[in-house]
């Protein structure tokens, strides 16, 4: 058995999905995603324009649909999960595929989420910048001298060793840079605003209402919320780190290495930016982007 790893919004670009479109049973699970959506993404996942795409309301669909679209794969070529954690909004297809959310439900609130996501955002006000070749104490002390009141900054995600993701406002995120001289490299991300930060504190209410009025069973596997990093069963604290999870931080080094401690990871979706990390983290990862991955897992399910 293997962790089942599900990329986030950052993975998107056009053509997102043409290697699953050739599967029948992922052709046939987009369709139905598209179906459900209340507008199809397919199209605008192969084609663009890419300005679309990457919006948050496009993105986090668009990558959501290729999650589980590839984890239809893995299921009919007979595989389950032995643990499952998604990034950011990866987190939902998780849950979907540990069996707390149905397909329906995990297209819903994943819609909803971006829609609310991007109504919080204000254009300009906040950014996101990724810290290269620092520890995260070190990224945390940096956003605690660069944060002013009505301006913060904080760790938002917490990829790998050494790859750190800053979130906040703008003129803070202006003084970290600056401040971080004994950074590698720092990288504006193209997003709308300061995901995973108090800058979405906006979206939390109408969230929270969302994540507590849906539908969702006890898991059948062990669940990685990004919020604490700990493999969980109970769904009370699935449900309020789905929540804590819009302000909070993603905290993926410790989730590689809880997933990594029960099983190999695998990627499941239409990215090889998470097995990228997890290499980095010296934790197991396969990518389901690369062709050869299905064979690999069968010869690892055979030895």
């Amino acid at each position: 058995m293997f962790g089942y790893l599900f990329p986030g919004q950052g993975t998107v670009r056009v053509g997102l999905g043409a290697w699953l479109r050739r599967r029948p049973v992922a052709r046939d699970r987009l369709d139905e995603i598209d179906a459900l959506l209340s507008r199809p993404i397919s199209p605008l996942c192969a084609r663009g324009p890419l300005d679309r795409l990457v919006s948050t309301e496009h993105a986090q669909v668009a990558v959501t649909a290729c999650n589980l679209a590839a984890l239809a794969v893995l299921t009919e070529e007979g595989y389950e999960p032995a643990v499952v954690a998604g990034h950011s909004v990866g987190e939902l297809t998780a849950l979907h595929a540990a069996g707390v959310l149905d397909l329906a439900g995990t297209v819903r609130l994943v819609e909803t989420r971006s829609r609310l996501m991007a109504a919080a955002a204000v254009a300009g006000s906040g950014g996101m910048r990724a810290v290269m070749g620092l520890a995260v104490e070190r990224v945390e002390e940096l956003a605690a001298d660069a944060a002013a009141p009505g301006e913060p900054v904080v760790v938002g995600l917490e990829n790998a060793p050494g790859h750190v993701v800053v979130s906040g406002a703008a003129p803070a995120l202006d003084r970290l840079e600056k401040l971080a001289t004994d950074a590698t490299k720092i990288i504006a991300l193209k997003v709308g605003d300061a995901y995973h930060s108090p800058l979405m504190a906006a979206a939390v209410p109408a969230w929270a209402a969302e994540v507590a009025a849906a539908a969702m069973r006890e898991p059948r596997v062990p669940v990685v919320p990004n919020v604490t990093g700990e493999p969980t069963t109970d769904l009370r604290t699935l449900r309020e780190a789905l929540v804590a999870q819009l302000t909070g931080r993603v905290r993926w080094t410790r989730t590689i290495g809880a997933v990594d401690a029960i099983a190999p990871g695998v990627e499941v979706g239409d990215s090889k930016v998470l097995a990228g990390l997890s290499r980095r983290a010296g934790a197991r990862c396969l990518s389901m982007a690369d062709p050869g991955t299905l064979r690999r897992l069968a010869k690892q399910v055979a030895a």
